[in-house]
C-alpha cells in the first residue's frame, strides 16, 4: 500500500443454485486469479456459495450444511493468500437463518456480517426465509471457533506501512526521545507478529449487503462514522430495464457522502432466471468517482472512466468467460480518502466505543463496534488507474465547456458585486496581449453586461516597455476596441529611465529591479488613473503564478479585485478559447486565437529580433506541470514522493523523469518561498476546489520551512 494505494476487486463467479461444491470451486477459481493480480480486498456476491435464488431450498438442512462446509474450504483456500475476502452465505445462529457476509483472511475466519434490511416485495420474498440482523456484535461457534457475528464490525489491516512506504523508524530517529523507554516520544512501538508484517495503518473495512444501500439509512452510514474507509456491498441485485443506473448513483453518491471506497458485486451467471434475471453488476466507486465498473446489462462490459478530471480514472476491464461473470480490479487511494477527512469538519466520527474481537476465545470489551485486526504484507501496488495530466481541466468536451462558461459566470458575478458595492464609475485593466490580462478583460465585459453598462464603463490601459513587442501590443489594442472599452496608452520607458537615474540603476544591468521598476511603474499608473476615473483596478494575475510568487510584490501582484486569482494558468488558455469559439464575432475571435498562440512572457526584458526573449514557462517550468503539482499538493496532501510517481504516469509520454524532478523541486522551494505574497493578496473569487486566499482555503504562514519537503525530494 504505497502511497497509500491498495488494489481492490468485485469478483463474479459463475454458479449453480445449490450446488455448493461447484460454487466453491468457481469461488476459489476467482480467488487465485484475484490474488496473482496482487489483490488485497476481493468482493464476491451475496448468498453466492449457494446461490441467491435457492428460494424454499434455505429451509433445507442439506444445503445450510453444505453452505457451512464450503465456507471452511474457502476460509481454508485463503491461507498463504495475502488478501481480506468476503463471500455470502445463509448462516443459522440460535434457531434463526441470516443472510451474511463471512470475511476471511490467510486462513483465518474473522466474522459475519448479517445483512439488516430484508426486501419483501415486488420480486423479492426474503423475509419469508431470513432474519433481519442485529447491530450489535456477539459470537458463534463456527468450525471449532469463536467468531463475532453482527453488523457492527470493522475489519482493521496491520502489516500496511504507516507513512506510505517511508521507513517508520530509522536506526536514529529525527524525533527526540529514546523508543525503548515508555512514554518517552520516538518510533512507536511494533505490533508483535512472529511473520514480521506489522507497523499497519489506515485500512479500516466494513460490510454491508445488498438492500441495506437502498434504504433511508444504510448500514454503511454507521460503518463510516465509526472509522470504515472502505465499504464492501455483497449484493444479488436482479436486472430491468434503467436499473444499472441507478445502483451507479447510488454507489457513487454514497462513496461521495462517507468519503470513502465503496466496492460493490452483484449476482451474475448461474442465478436462476425463472422470473429474473442477474447481469453481474459491479462497480467500484471513490468518493464520488467511478473507478471501473465491469460487466451488468446495460453496462456492457466497459470499465468506466469517471473522474478522470479529478486524476481518478478506470482501472481494468471486466474480465471472465462470459458477459456476467468477471473480475473488476481498481486501486483505492486510502491515503486521499483519510485526507479529505481530516479536511471536512463536518464529517463528524462517533465516539470511538470498540470492542477488540478474539476470533479464538477470550474476553470481549463492551463497545458499538467491534474491531477485528487482519494482516497484510507491506508492498508496492501496481498501478492501473490513470491520472489527467490537467486536474483542473475536464477532458470531456461537453464537461468542458460547462465549466468554462460556470466560471466566467462565476468570475462576472464576482466582480459585478465589488462594482455595484463600490459605486465605480469605471474598472481599469492594464493590457498586455496576454493570457491573463485577456481573460481580465473578457470577465469585465461580461460583468459590465450583468450589469447593464455600457463597454465604455471599462478602461483598458496598455503600457508598453522595454520588453513589449507588435504582436502583443497590436492584440492588447485591437482586442480592446472590438469589445468596445476605451483604450489609453501610456508608454511607461521614460518614467521609468528617470527612476533609474533617481535609484541608481544603470540601464544596461537587466536584473530583477530592472524588471520590477516597470511591473511597478505599470501599477501605479493603473491606480491613479482608477482614482481619476473613480473605478477600480482589476487584477490579472492568475493562480499558478500565485503559487509560484510569479508576480512583482505590490506590482502586478497588487490590485483592487483579482478576477482570476483562483483559475490556474492551464485553465486560463480554456477560458479564453471558450469564448473564442462562442463569441459570435469573428474580429474578437481571430485575435484570441492569437493571443492563444503568443509564449507567455511578461515581457520586462528587450525583445530579440522584434520576438519576445523571456519565456515565462523556460525560468519557472511547465505550467501544466505545476498545476498537477499544486493541485495534489493542496486538494490531497501528497507528499512530494507521491506527487512524483503519479506525474510520472500522468506525463509519461511529455517529459522524462528528470524534468519532473527538476521542476518539481522548483515547485516546492518558490511555494513555500513566495507565501509572503499570498499572505496580502486582494479580494477575488474562488472558482474551484483550489484556492490560494489567505482569508480562504490557505491559512499558511509566510515563514514556515520547507525542509521536510525539500528532504523528500532529495531523496527521489
Amino acid at each position: 500500500m504505497k502511497d497509500g494505494f491498495i488494489k481492490v476487486a468485485a469478483a463474479v463467479p459463475e454458479i449453480r443454485v445449490a450446488d455448493c461444491v461447484f460454487n466453491t470451486e468457481s469461488i476459489c477459481a476467482k480467488m487465485d486469479e484475484a490474488a496473482g493480480e496482487h489483490v488485497k480486498i476481493l468482493v464476491f456476491p451475496e448468498l453466492c456459495i449457494t446461490g441467491y435464488t435457492c428460494g424454499d431450498l434455505f429451509w433445507q438442512e442439506k444445503l445450510l450444511d453444505a453452505a457451512c462446509r464450503a465456507l471452511c474450504v474457502l476460509v481454508e483456500h485463503s491461507r498463504g493468500r495475502d488478501m481480506l475476502t468476503f463471500a455470502g452465505l445463509p448462516l443459522e445462529k440460535d434457531g434463526k437463518l441470516y443472510n451474511v457476509a463471512a470475511a476471511f483472511s490467510d486462513g483465518e475466519l474473522l466474522g459475519f456480517v448479517p445483512k439488516r434490511y430484508l426486501p419483501n416485495y415486488n420480486e423479492f420474498y426474503e423475509a419469508r426465509h431470513f432474519t433481519p440482523g442485529m447491530e450489535e456484535v456477539s459470537y458463534i461457534d463456527f468450525c471449532g471457533k469463536r467468531v463475532p457475528f453482527g453488523m457492527n464490525l470493522l475489519f482493521t489491516a496491520d502489516g500496511l506501512p504507516k507513512h506510505d512506504g517511508r521507513p517508520e523508524c530509522p536506526e536514529e530517529s529525527w524525533r527526540p526521545g529514546n523508543p525503548e523507554e515508555p512514554g518517552q516520544p520516538g518510533c512507536p512501538e511494533e505490533s508483535g507478529r512472529p511473520d514480521g508484517r506489522q507497523g499497519a495503518y489506515g485500512l479500516c473495512v466494513a460490510a454491508e449487503l445488498c438492500e441495506d444501500l437502498w434504504t433511508a439509512n444504510p448500514p454503511s452510514t454507521a460503518h463510516a462514522l465509526a472509522g470504515a474507509n472502505v465499504i464492501v456491498n455483497l449484493s444479488a441485485s436482479d436486472e430491468v430495464v434503467g436499473k444499472h443506473q441507478y445502483r451507479r448513483f447510488l454507489v457513487s453518491g454514497q462513496s461521495a457522502r462517507l468519503l470513502c471506497g465503496y466496492i460493490y458485486a452483484s449476482a451474475g451467471e448461474g442465478e436462476s432466471t425463472q422470473d429474473v434475471v442477474y447481469g453481474g453488476h459491479c462497480l467500484v466507486a471513490e468518493n464520488g468517482h467511478m473507478l471501473a465498473e465491469g460487466s451488468g446489462i446495460g453496462a456492457g462490459s466497459v470499465s468506466s472512466k469517471a473522474g478522470q478530471s479529478r486524476g481518478s480514472s478506470a482501472a481494468k476491464d471486466c474480465s471472465g468467460d462470459s458477459l456476467c461473470c468477471g473480475i473488476t480490479y481498481a486501486e483505492l487511494d486510502i491515503s486521499r480518502l483519510r485526507a479529505e477527512r481530516r479536511r471536512m469538519t463536518t464529517f463528524e466520527m462517533e465516539p470511538a466505543h470498540y470492542s477488540h474481537g478474539v476470533p479464538d476465545g477470550g474476553n470481549e470489551i463492551p463497545g458499538r463496534y467491534t474491531k477485528v485486526p487482519f494482516y497484510l504484507k507491506a508492498e508496492e501496488t501496481s498501478l492501473t488507474r490513470t491520472f489527467s495530466p490537467t486536474p483542473f481541466v475536464p477532458s470531456d468536451a461537453k464537461n468542458r465547456s460547462d465549466r468554462c462558461e460556470e466560471i466566467l459566470t462565476i468570475q462576472a458575478l464576482g466582480l459585478k458585486k465589488r462594482m455595484k458595492h463600490t459605486n465605480s464609475k469605471s474598472i481599469v485593466v492594464g493590457i498586455s496581449g496576454g493570457l491573463d490580462s485577456t481573460l481580465a478583460l473578457l470577465v469585465m465585459t461580461k460583468a459590465c453586461d450583468l450589469l447593464s453598462l455600457p463597454h465604455e464603463t471599462m478602461i483598458a490601459v496598455t503600457m508598453p516597455g522595454f520588453g513589449t513587442t507588435g504582436r502583443t501590443y497590436h492584440n492588447a489594442c485591437e482586442l480592446t476596441k472590438s469589445l468596445g472599452a476605451r483604450l489609453l496608452e501610456v508608454d511607461i520607458r521614460d518614467a521609468v529611465n528617470i527612476h533609474f537615474r533617481d535609484i541608481g540603476q544603470d540601464p544596461e544591468v537587466h536584473d530583477v529591479t530592472y524588471e520590477n521598476c516597470q511591473a511597478r511603474e505599470r501599477t501605479q499608473i493603473l491606480m491613479d488613473i482608477a482614482n481619476k476615473t473613480g473605478g477600480m483596478v482589476i487584477g490579472t494575475g492568475d493562480m499558478s503564478e500565485l503559487a509560484l510568487g510569479w508576480a512583482t510584490y505590490n506590482g502586478d501582484h497588487m490590485s483592487m479585485y483579482g478576477v482570476n486569482c483562483s483559475v490556474p494558468k492551464t485553465l486560463v488558455r480554456h477560458l479564453v478559447r471558450y469564448y473564442a469559439d462562442t463569441c459570435g464575432d469573428e474580429a474578437v475571435s481571430a485575435i484570441l486565437n492569437d493571443v492563444l498562440d503568443t509564449p507567455v512572457s511578461p515581457e520586462l526584458l528587450p525583445p530579440q529580433d522584434g520576438k519576445i526573449s523571456q519565456k515565462t514557462e523556460d525560468i519557472v517550468g511547465p505550467y501544466e506541470l505545476h498545476d498537477f503539482f499544486l493541485y495534489y499538493m493542496l486538494r490531497f496532501g501528497f507528499p512530494p514522493s507521491k506527487i512524483n510517481r503519479i506525474a510520472r504516469q500522468a506525463f509519461a509520454d511529455t517529459y522524462d523523469d528528470a524534468t519532473i524532478l527538476k521542476w518539481l523541486k522548483t515547485f516546492t522551494r518558490r511555494f513555500f518561498a513566495q507565501q509572503f505574497k499570498r499572505s496580502c493578496v486582494p479580494d477575488g473569487p474562488k472558482v474551484g476546489s483550489v484556492a490560494l486566499s489567505p482569508r480562504g482555503d490557505l491559512r499558511m504562514p509566510s515563514d514556515a520551512f520547507a525542509r521536510l519537503w525539500m528532504e523528500e525530494r532529495e531523496q527521489l
